[in-house]
């Protein structure tokens, strides 16, 4: 049988995130299902609803750019991890070009990742660890324990918006700026196994897993949403207790909404079978 082992991260880095073989963080998005927000949207209940309706507000939206970034610290050691692609959430499909820090792998340069989102998987190109750089790693994002929220190095953006379908103890911080835009900003805490009920169907199985994987299912959020309740930036806090505590913040910044994304999945021939070195 062959024997994969999928671990982005190595070196100090990987004690930080790969501590017995779980990797955990949460992101999320916010938005508003009315398409923009009002000063009712400053109410605990209004908020709430507000954040709530991400997802969808995103998918009418369509598509947009994002950065992502994840700093994963313990003890004396911290690791940041950036990202930078497109999403099209009406069609359920991304694209990140993820670059590692030199102090992962050992080396003072090395290729970006290229990984494609879809429902259910990660395809990972350039993953090195004894791939040829010529064939992609495809992953059952609904096999990880963290349902790809950490693993690829960058979460998920559309399952980022289907995590604040639970959003709750929600508070309305203030205006501020995000990016030369104006933002309201929210506060609260999302439920990773709620999330995965109230999930649409085609990110419900890669939160389920991650509900079984995190020792703890509330994870505290920022959510930046601008006048049209469209989502700008979004930040997640996870602590992770294993042989220490690990903390985990990952930020996902969108813009450029409408903006064209093209996936294209892989031909099975270019999917790299073998095994994958530690």
């Amino acid at each position: 049988m062959v024997e994969h082992r999928h671990r982005l991260l190595r070196g100090r880095a990987a004690e930080v995130v790969l501590a017995a073989g779980v990797t955990l963080a949460v992101t999320a998005t916010g938005g508003c299902a009315g398409g923009g927000g009002g000063s009712d949207d400053r109410s605990p209940a209004a908020a709430a609803s507000v954040v709530r309706g991400a997802a969808d507000a995103l998918a009418r939206t369509g598509s947009a750019r994002a950065r992502t970034a994840m700093e994963m610290a313990t003890g004396g050691t911290r690791v940041t991890i950036r990202g930078e692609g497109g999403v099209d959430f009406e069609k359920r499909m991304g694209q990140l070009l993820v670059l590692l820090p030199a102090d992962v792998k050992g080396e003072d340069e090395h290729r970006p990742i290229t990984e494609l989102l879809v429902p259910g998987a990660l395809y990972m190109k350039n993953r090195g660890a004894g791939v040829p750089a010529d064939k992609w790693v495809r992953i059952d994002t609904t096999t990880l324990a963290d349902g790809n929220l950490v693993t690829g190095g960058a979460t998920d953006p559309l399952i980022a918006a289907e995590l604040l379908r639970a959003a709750q103890e929600v508070t309305y911080v203030g205006e501020t700026e995000v990016a030369g835009t104006r933002v309201r900003h929210y506060r609260g805490t999302t439920d990773i196994g709620r999330a995965a009920v109230s999930a649409s169907a085609e990110m419900r199985g890669a939160l389920a897993a991650a509900a079984k994987g995190f020792s703890k299912d509330t994870v505290p959020f920022d959510a930046y949403l601008d006048e049209e309740g469209r989502l700008r930036k979004v930040r997640h806090r996870f602590s992770y207790v294993n042989n220490g505590v690990i903390d985990v913040s990952s930020t996902t910044l969108l813009y450029g909404f409408g903006t064209p994304v093209t996936v294209v999945l892989p031909a099975s021939g270019d999917i790299y079978a073998g095994k994958i070195a530690d």
